[in-house]
């Protein structure tokens, strides 16, 4: 065994008749066997996009070949800014097409937008198939792959259409983030940090302290990081699966991100880089609530600068840029009644979502925009 290869983790979901493991390692992709046990079915769709498809669909494809008698493949358009109706519908134009059943097996290959796509589909498509999750970037591996949130956005608002689907399995295969380029690397290392200051300190002192291996995609390092953070996420979602209260935990730093994607257009910044400049501003709440003190604010600013993230929010609108921000804010999903509801850290390693002034909200804005 060569020193970057490692044995399979699994972590597992456990959810009554819903449950289900990921696995994580490298080189799992394109092994057969790690596709034992799955639905029985004639036909696979792999649902991919352009950048995706060159590299790992060739792989997938002789891999699962020997589990169904035909696999198909669609290819989509890569980046946030298609995750909408339109590409939606190439997926069913696809199923519909080949004449695929209720039982075909969808196979969601790419980051987090083929992820969300393919298992909307899913749990359309003749009113639900069975579907696995391939994330192929750290931020899909550790965070959007698990948990079932399946989702479109909409010009007004990210994932506001979509539905709680649970995959079969998840294969987080790490060889696939040698491909990934930088800035998607820390784009999804702003997902790995969240899970520190909401769940587990000890978590974001490991975190601090092997950043830079990190960031060179240290095989081991990046092993730990998906590890942890999917345990972390399992814990969390085997307790709230549908986000009716312990789950909201994890958009920490997501309701202000959300207000960036979606002001400044979906696919201007990443997902992770509106994530990272968002726990800033809710960081920086959390401080003025009272919660926490400056100096778990500004290590957590600094971690975020290490890890090549921005700090400072985009001014989306110079005549008022707060009040931009607060209307898209209304429109997350835990807003009740039009107030806003936020995650904030309640204290060094835990997260409570509360409401808070709307006046300390844009001072905070104020604060954090550039």
């Amino acid at each position: 065994m060569s020193e970057t290869t490692f044995p399979l983790a699994k972590v597992a979901i456990s959810l009554d008749d819903r449950s289900y493991d990921i696995h994580i390692g490298q080189d799992l992709l394109s092994r057969s066997d790690t596709w034992d046990h799955l639905p029985k079915a004639q036909t696979a769709m792999i649902v991919t996009n352009e950048t995706i498809a060159p590299l790992y669909e060739d792989a997938l494809r002789r891999a699962i070949c020997p589990h169904y008698k035909q696999v198909h493949t669609v290819v989509l358009p890569d980046g946030e800014a298609h995750k909408n109706w339109q590409t939606l519908n190439l997926i069913f134009d696809a199923l519909l097409s080949k004449g695929c059943d209720r039982k075909t097996v969808l196979f969601a290959l790419g980051g987090g937008v083929v992820g969300d796509m393919t298992g909307f589909a899913a749990a359309s498509y003749m009113r639900g198939v069975p579907f696995v999750q391939v994330p192929t970037t750290l931020l899909s591996q550790v965070d959007s792959s698990v948990g079932g949130k399946t989702a479109i956005n909409h010009p007004l608002g990210k994932n506001m259409i979509g539905a709680f689907y649970q995959p079969v399995r998840v294969v987080c295969d790490l060889s696939t983030l040698r491909t990934l380029p930088g800035r998607e690397l820390s784009a999804g290392l702003a997902e790995v940090i969240k899970y520190g200051p909401i769940a587990d300190m000890a978590f974001l002192d490991w975190i601090e302290s092997n950043t830079d291996a990190l960031m060179a995609q240290d095989p081991a390092v990046l092993a730990h990081a998906v590890q942890r953070s999917c345990e972390i996420k399992a814990w969390v979602v085997g307790q709230d699966e549908r986000e009716a209260g312990l789950r909201a935990i994890l958009n920490f730093g997501h309701t202000f991100g959300h207000a960036i994607e979606a002001g400044l257009g979906f696919g201007v910044w990443l997902h992770g880089e509106a994530v990272g400049c968002g726990m800033v501003m809710a960081a920086e709440l959390s401080h003025r609530l009272g919660l926490v003190d400056a100096a778990l604010v500004a290590r957590l600013k600094a971690l975020i600068v290490r890890a090549g993230l921005p700090v400072r929010g985009p001014v989306i609108d110079a005549a008022d840029n707060a009040g931009h921000y607060i209307d898209h804010m209304r429109l997350d999903k835990k807003s009740v009644g039009g107030d806003i509801q936020f995650v904030v850290l309640d204290g060094p390693g835990k997260a409570t979502v509360r409401g808070a002034p709307d006046a300390m909200v844009r001072d905070v804005i104020n604060t954090c925009c550039a």
